[in-house]
């Protein structure tokens, strides 16, 4: 280590890019969800104390998973020193050759043999393990934000639309079940997997869309967005031949590509059509476009790979003016075919309009209002209030736009939204 003065919210960032990751190293070392992910918070503890004082680690998931190991290996010990009838049966998997062990000392000498760091595949494998067909879907998506993004309960909550007292009780509810029906920290068979994978898929892209248009005060989770790529680039790895995969891939670039243009020097809310496209990584595009050119050649169209073209017309025209939006609507007409959301249905809503005119945008809009859906969105409100804004309904789109204030969480689109009040 440097000893160095470092700020508080520095280590935070680095803390929360390194549990995860640590994480699943942790698992396949302990042999224990439960175990590894309560190591892991004391380790965190005790780096909040010691990196202020003695610098950031030069390898922080290292540092965490030798602090996290020794914190389990003191527990264990405390353990062994119970009575017997009282000692907790740290349950290991079968799959692992190690079964059942009623005296935790029988595990600390395991913990002090494991091999070295494997970051990226313990980190896919805990993807996995979270993705389990013996979970609920609910209850994998909640593990995957938790463990694998490293999001906080709170976070969690929020993207739930559940107060946070309620989600601690989903994930310790989705822990007990991973050891109640002995889920293995292991890489599942490849049928297992061909089976397992439109969940993680499923996962990894609302893990993205945390990241992309957080629930929380932020705009964008840019620590957040990363790890939903790095997963995704190990994913594709692992099955270089889905084409799915690879479509989540390049429809996480090209949105992640065009990051630096939706915020202003001044933090300001920059619309798609008004974004400075020499700000975009250009690099990153062609990127995905080989990505997903390659998934297409397949010939075997899912939700992602729609999406991912659709990013690809909004991302490869060189002007706003060129988009060619009557594609992209009916791209969307193709997706509602297969996803029939009401996200979708609103995404339509705004290709439509921008292909036919704002008075075909406004009735799908419209048509969604009348049937109950996304109601509590502010997307749905916004982008209401700019259908009626364009058809000179001005009283009309104002109180949409107030609506859509009440429910916005981000700063920077809580401004916007003022100020196209102001404007109406």
């Amino acid at each position: 280590m440097v000893a160095s003065s470092v700020p508080i919210d520095e280590i935070g960032r680095i803390l929360r890019e390194s549990v995860g990751p640590a994480l699943g190293t942790l698992t396949r070392v302990l042999r224990d969800f439960d175990l590894a992910e309560e190591s892991l918070q004391e380790a965190a503890v005790l780096a909040m104390q010691r990196w202020p004082v003695d610098g950031n680690p030069d390898q922080p998931v290292a540092w965490l998973v030798t602090a996290a190991r020794r914190k389990a290996v003191d527990r264990l010990r405390r353990e062994a020193k119970r009575p017997v009838k009282q000692q907790t049966a740290w349950r290991r998997d079968d799959a692992l050759g190690v079964g059942w062990a009623a005296d935790p000392a029988a595990l600390i000498d395991e913990i002090g043999d494991a091999d070295e760091l494997v970051i990226d595949d313990d980190q896919l494998t805990l993807l996995l393990m979270c993705c389990h067909p013996a979970l609920n879907v609910e209850a994998q998506i909640a593990l995957t934000l938790r463990s694998v993004a490293g999001l906080s309960t709170a976070e969690i909550a929020r993207a739930f639309l559940v107060d946070d007292s309620t989600m601690g009780q989903r994930l310790v509810r989705a822990k007990r079940k991973i050891r109640a029906a002995g889920i293995p920290f292991s890489r599942p068979s490849s049928d297992d997997l061909a089976g397992r994978l439109e969940i993680v898929c499923h996962a990894l892209y609302l893990v993205f869309n945390e990241g992309y248009s957080s629930s929380g005060v932020e705009l964008v989770r840019v620590d957040v967005c990363a790890e939903a790529i790095r997963l995704a680039r190990l994913l594709h790895r692992l099955v270089p031949d889905d084409p799915e995969v690879a479509g989540l891939l390049a429809l996480m670039q090209f949105h992640d590509a065009r990051r630096a243009a939706r915020l202003s020097t001044t933090g300001e809310l920059v619309l798609m059509e008004d974004q400075d496209r020499m700000l975009w990584d250009h690099d990153r595009i062609a990127e995905a476009d080989a990505v997903l050119h390659a998934a297409m050649t397949r010939r075997s169209p899912g939700p992602y790979q729609i999406q991912a073209a659709i990013a690809a017309l909004h991302s490869t025209a060189p002007y706003a003016a060129e988009t060619d939006w009557p594609q992209i609507a009916s791209l969307y007409g193709v997706l509602r075919q297969i996803v029939a959301t009401p996200v979708v249905e609103l995404n339509r809503a705004v290709a439509v309009a921008m292909a036919d005119g704002a008075g075909a945008g406004l009735a799908i809009v419209e048509g969604l209002i009348e049937r109950g859906q996304l109601l509590d969105s502010h997307l749905l409100h916004s982008a209401h209030a700019d259908l009626l804004r364009r058809m000179g309904h001005v009283d009309a789109a104002r109180a949409a736009y107030r609506r859509a204030l009440e429910l916005v969480r981000t700063d920077p689109e809580r401004r916007f939204l003022e100020r196209r009040i102001a404007q109406v």
